[in-house]
C-alpha cells in the first residue's frame, strides 16, 4: 500500500488496521475511551507547533490529529453509530448553517454582526440538541448535562483542561450579567484570594489552602477573559519562558564545570536574573 493526497487511502489503512483477522493488535483492541487520551494530546501538539511557528511539524501534528478523527470514526463504523462520511458531512453542514451570510442570504455584513448571527444560530442548535438529548435519556431513564434542572453552566463540558473550563464558565456566567463591568475589581479580588490563601498557609491547613488556591487561580483566569488574554495560551507563553530560561541555567553550569543538583538557589537565581537581563 502507497501513501496518498486522498482521504480515502487513510481510510483504507485504518480499516486494514482494524481487520480482527489481520490488522494490528494493538489498533484493534482500542475503543473510544482508551484513545480519547491521545487524541487530546495530538490537539495540545498541534498548538505546540503552532507556538514554535514550525510549519513542518504543524502539518505533521494536524495528520496525527486527522487519524485520531478517523480512528474514531472507524470505531463507531465498526459499531453502526456513524461513519466518516457522517463526519464530515455533520460540520458541512454545520459550516453551511453557520455562515448564512456566505453561503445563503443575511445582513450581517460586520465581524459583529457576524458574531451576533453565530451566537443565535448556537442557540437555537442548542435549543435542537437538548431536546434529542432529553429524548434520548428519557428512553434510558437518565438525565443529560443539558437538563434545565442543570442549569446555564451545565453545557460547560468538566473534561474541559480545568483553566479552559474556569474561562468558559465565567462566560456563560456573564452572559446574564454576573460578570464585573471593568477589571480593576478583579484586581481587588485577587489581592484578596492572595491574603487569604496567605492566611490558610499560616493556619497550616492543606484543605483549605487547595481551596484557597483554586479561587485565586480562578480570579486570575477572569483578569486574563476581561483584559483579552486567553488564560491557557498565556500559561503556555509562561511555560515556554520557564523552559528557556532553566536552560540557560543548565548551560552555565555545565560550561563552568558547575553540577545542577549542587549548585543552589542562590546560585540558579542568579543566573535565571542573567537569563532574563539578556532576554530584555
Amino acid at each position: 500500500m502507497q501513501p496518498s493526497k486522498d482521504i480515502s487511502r487513510l481510510l483504507e489503512i485504518m480499516a486494514s488496521l482494524r481487520n480482527p483477522e489481520t490488522g494490528c493488535p494493538w489498533d484493534i483492541v482500542q475503543t473510544f475511551e482508551t484513545i480519547k487520551p491521545y487524541t487530546i494530546e495530538e490537539a495540545y501538539e498541534v498548538a505546540d507547533a503552532i507556538e514554535r511557528n514550525d510549519p513542518d511539524d504543524l502539518c505533521d501534528e494536524l495528520g496525527d490529529l486527522l487519524l485520531q478523527v478517523v480512528f474514531h470514526a472507524r470505531i463507531a463504523e465498526e459499531a453502526r453509530l456513524f461513519a466518516f462520511g457522517d463526519v464530515v458531512e455533520a460540520i458541512t453542514a454545520k459550516m453551511i448553517r453557520r455562515h448564512p451570510h456566505v453561503f445563503a442570504v443575511s445582513d450581517a455584513s460586520t465581524p459583529e454582526a457576524v458574531k451576533l448571527q453565530w451566537d443565535e444560530i448556537k442557540r437555537l442548535e442548542k435549543q435542537e440538541r437538548t431536546e434529542r438529548r432529553a429524548a434520548r435519556a428519557a428512553a434510558v431513564g437518565q438525565s443529560t448535562p443539558d437538563d434545565p434542572k442543570v442549569g446555564l453552566l451545565g453545557s460547560v463540558q468538566r473534561s474541559f483542561p480545568a483553566l479552559t473550563e474556569a474561562l468558559k464558565l465565567q462566560e456563560q456566567a456573564a452572559k446574564v450579567g454576573f460578570d464585573w463591568a471593568e477589571a480593576a475589581p478583579i484586581l481587588d479580588k485577587i489581592e484578596e484570594e492572595i491574603a487569604e490563601l496567605r492566611e490558610a498557609l499560616a493556619a497550616r491547613q492543606p484543605d483549605k489552602v487547595k481551596d484557597e488556591l483554586g479561587d485565586l487561580i480562578f480570579a486570575l483566569v477572569n483578569i486574563g477573559r476581561h483584559v483579552g488574554a486567553e488564560p491557557e495560551q498565556a500559561l503556555r507563553g509562561t511555560n515556554s519562558k520557564f523552559r528557556r530560561r532553566f536552560r540557560y541555567i543548565e548551560t552555565s553550569l555545565e560550561r563552568n564545570g558547575e553540577a545542577l543538583q549542587t549548585a543552589g538557589l542562590e546560585r540558579m537565581e542568579a543566573l535565571w536574573q542573567e537569563a532574563k537581563k539578556d532576554e530584555g
